[in-house]
């Protein structure tokens, strides 16, 4: 069993990833730490965690755990993930793992030199979602890959999220912009040449609210939109010529819609619908980054995929800010 210790009490530990990580078949959650430790310890006694630390520093040199989920403010995931690294802990850590791709070589070198796991949180690669249209690109089920659809919107004005304020990494690019982009080369495989896209500010907070973006993959083009001040949508359609597939609530499972897919053939005279009604991602991710850090085979997202995918995000606000096409 891998002993996770969860490094901070944010929401999505406390509501997604530690529920999924106790649930998981071969970890478990030995600790939790807080620069404040009643909080620490009121999250442990919820989960029934033996161990509590009001410092993060604390947890890392304990003995207790043997990895650590990394859930703060994106603008602190560099720091602590290095951190973490260096004291000898495998780490998973949410997205983005950095705000810029150049920053990444040094959590590749902390990772090369301790000789531990580090990877970054992208729950939708472990999807059974992601692996079907994975499967049926690869299997041709829509022809040659022509066209990629998507959209993630939510709405969020709250001037206390972190996604409001640039300081901790806000914006609707490193939240939300993040998913188009790594679904896409998960299953195709393929790597996007160029970009042209807009964005757009809000005025009071200062981080990016929405972006519209067209990637050149060479074969096949994606277009998508983002937004973190538009009505709640999730879809993503891949459409080629002898069909399309249309993943519905692509991202979040069950919280926009159905976790589901259909493939629709070229004249609509056939459909299928493949519905997974309890693939409890998290869980998933847990159970994959474990096998992993124990030295089993396991697919996960290297942090060299995470680099090309962060090059993408960089690329695109360069490409907002001029017109025409932006190398990636």
């Amino acid at each position: 069993m891998l002993r996770f210790g969860i490094l901070s009490t944010a929401k999505i530990g406390r509501e997604l990833v530690v529920p999924a990580i106790q649930d998981a078949e071969n970890c478990v959650v030995t600790a939790v730490a807080s620069r404040d430790l009643a909080r620490a310890r009121e999250m442990a006694d919820r989960f029934s965690v033996p161990h509590a630390f009001g410092s993060y520093e604390e947890m890392l040199a304990s003995d207790k755990i043997d990895a650590v989920y990394i859930p703060l403010p994106t603008s602190q995931h560099v720091e602590w993930t290095i951190k973490a690294a260096d004291a000898g802990k495998h780490v998973l850590c949410e997205k983005p793992i950095a705000l810029k791709a150049d920053e990444i070589d040094s959590l590749i070198a902390a990772r090369d030199r301790n000789k531990v796991l580090v990877t970054e949180a992208y729950m939708v690669t472990y999807a059974p979602v992601w692996q079907k249209v994975r499967s049926l690109l690869s299997s041709g089920a829509i022809g040659r890959l022509r066209h990629i659809q998507g959209a993630f919107t939510y709405f969020n004005r709250d001037a206390g999220n972190m996604r409001n304020i640039p300081e901790l990494g806000g914006g609707g690019l490193p939240d939300i912009g993040v998913y188009p982009t790594i679904t896409t080369r998960f299953v195709t495989g393929r790597e996007p040449l160029r970009i042209q896209a807009v964005t757009e500010r809000d005025p009071e907070f200062g981080t990016d609210i929405y972006s519209s973006v067209k990637a050149d993959f060479g074969d096949f083009e994606m277009t998508f939109y983002i937004s973190t001040q538009m009505a709640a949508r999730q879809v993503m359609v891949f459409h080629g010529t002898e069909g399309f597939i249309e993943v519905k609530s692509p991202f979040n499972a069950d919280r926009y819609g159905a976790e589901e897919l259909e493939l629709t053939n070229r004249n609509h005279s056939e459909s299928q619908i493949f519905r997974f009604p309890d693939s409890r991602q998290y869980k998933r991710e847990a159970e994959a980054f474990a096998a992993a850090a124990l030295g089993k085979e396991a697919e996960i997202v290297p942090l060299e995929s995470s680099k090309f995918n962060q090059k993408v995000i960089d690329a695109i606000y360069r490409a907002s800010e001029k017109d025409g096409w932006e190398l990636v």
